[in-house]
């Protein structure tokens, strides 16, 4: 579940994972941009306010569109009839899972949801089509913005995207962004049912 909530960077993301990584890359550079007082750039592209807002709603969107769905259906009864042999946490990950998995277009789900509903079928594909279209219109606009710009020469001041900080920032910025994004979700679900076993 973290690696389709990191928006399968790790492995198993073929084409949306690359640009998983890209996006994060960015993220981070722009972070690091703020922290050090510099114009964020990326492979010789600044990294300006219209990339930043294209930023924005690629981050945003997928948390949003999860996280709702899954209150959604533990707040209706039609996704509440979908859990047939696990409640409580157990039935909370059961439900995030089904829309992790359909953003990050598995479409996969636990053994103890029945997903095969006309609420499910229709709440998992609008995840689908956020995780395959929402995701890619940003990073396709960006890639124009970025085609748009001239490169600009490899300075000293410059963060270099070969280096040991260079991969720290981007695993940083994606633990850090997906555990803000998430954490209420994974608390209630995930960290609660893991405690309940250990205890």
């Amino acid at each position: 579940m973290v690696n389709m909530l990191l928006g399968e960077m790790i492995f198993g993301g073929l084409g949306t994972g690359i640009y998983s990584i890209v996006m994060v890359a960015l993220v981070g550079l722009f972070l690091t941009g703020l922290m050090i007082g510099r114009t964020p750039e990326y492979l010789g592209k600044k990294i300006e306010p219209p990339e930043m807002k294209l930023l924005a709603i690629y981050t945003l969107l997928g948390p949003t569109v999860v996280v709702l769905l899954t209150a959604l259906a533990v707040a209706v009864p039609a996704g509440l009839a979908g859990l047939t042999t696990n409640s409580g946490p157990h039935g909370l990950t059961e439900i995030l899972n089904a829309y992790a998995s359909s953003m990050a277009n598995n479409g996969q789900t636990f053994a103890g949801l029945s997903a095969n509903s006309p609420f499910y079928n229709f709440t998992t594909v609008v995840a689908m089509l956020v995780g395959r279209f929402g995701l890619a219109i940003p990073a396709l606009m960006i890639a124009g913005l970025f085609a748009k710009q001239t490169s600009r020469p490899m300075t000293a001041g410059k963060l270099s995207t070969d280096s040991l900080l260079f991969a720290t920032v981007i695993i940083s910025t994606a633990i850090i962004v997906v555990g803000l994004s998430y954490f209420t979700a994974l608390a209630l679900g995930p960290i609660i049912e893991h405690l309940q076993m250990v205890g």
